[in-house]
């Protein structure tokens, strides 16, 4: 059995699902599954203005997160063109980010960056590369001090 990260998550972080506008999703999740929109920002460095949503009272629980592209050729702007509005992501939180991508590389999977960038309201994140991880976009997320 591959335990590779068993030492460093704790949770499932979130879901990122790529949006076209991020206000009419926001309304959508909230008008149609209850989810509040916990946390809203710009990260001009990922090309993406995102919102974290969370079922009622739990906000430091599994989040469903929005990314809406700033510029057609962010990396979400891309996703939109290619595979349309849909799941883009899915998120382990870990107690450490540069371990947790040092144990992956161990065990030859590739990860986006060689250092983790800034993330989320703060967090160190890197990310697996699908084609390593059954197609799927993991991120690995380690909160900010304090979240």
């Amino acid at each position: 059995m591959n335990e590779a990260l068993k030492p460093y998550v704790t949770t499932i972080d979130h879901v990122g699902v790529a949006v076209p506008d991020l206000d009419a999703a926001i309304a959508f999740y909230s008008g149609n599954f209850g989810l509040e929109a916990t946390h809203t920002e710009v990260n001009e460095e990922q090309g993406v203005r995102e919102a974290m949503l969370h079922a009622p009272g739990d906000e430091n629980g599994p989040a469903v997160q929005l990314l809406a592209p700033l510029r057609p050729d962010s990396t979400i702007g891309k996703f939109l063109d290619t595979k349309g509005p849909g799941l883009q992501q899915l998120a382990y939180r870990v107690t450490d980010v540069e371990a947790a991508a040092a144990a992956l590389r161990a065990k030859g999977l590739r990860l986006l960056y060689p250092e983790a960038r800034r993330g989320t309201a703060g967090s160190k994140v890197n990310f697996v590369h699908p084609k390593d991880a059954g197609g799927v976009l993991v991120e690995l997320v380690q909160p900010a001090a304090g979240h």
